[in-house]
């Protein structure tokens, strides 16, 4: 499925940094071809079967965010990583993991081997 060009253009208008870190999750995710994005008022999110990744601007829900992005990544179990901002028991076996991102760089190799992981889940 095609990319929404013009929707992730009116969604990350005035979130540079949101649109980078989009488009570093989206470089390590859209090799798989069974990997679609979504666009929605809230959020990119990322799917196989069902979504497993999130980017998202808390500055539009929140009145004092923590940072300009979050990567929200569900996994079956509760990773203890202190990075987590917060970590969500959200039932059936799967856990919301919530990462405030400040800087692309702060996307290492942990973080791409809980994309993976997410990416796992979800097939």
């Amino acid at each position: 499925m095609p990319v929404d060009l013009a929707g992730l253009e009116r969604f990350f208008q005035g979130a540079p940094l949101g649109r980078r870190v989009y488009d570093a999750v989206a470089e390590r995710l859209l090799v798989h071809d069974d990997v679609s994005t979504r666009v929605t008022k809230s959020q990119v999110a990322f799917r196989r079967r069902r979504g497993f990744c999130w980017v998202w601007l808390p500055g539009r829900y929140l009145s004092h965010p923590g940072a300009e992005v979050v990567l929200s990544l569900a996994l079956e179990r509760a990773d203890p990583d202190p990075r987590w901002k917060q970590v969500v028991d959200v039932g059936r076996g799967r856990w919301m993991h919530h990462l405030e991102v400040q800087a692309v760089a702060e996307l290492d190799a942990q973080v791409d081997r809980w994309l993976e992981e997410a990416y796992a889940l979800a097939g």
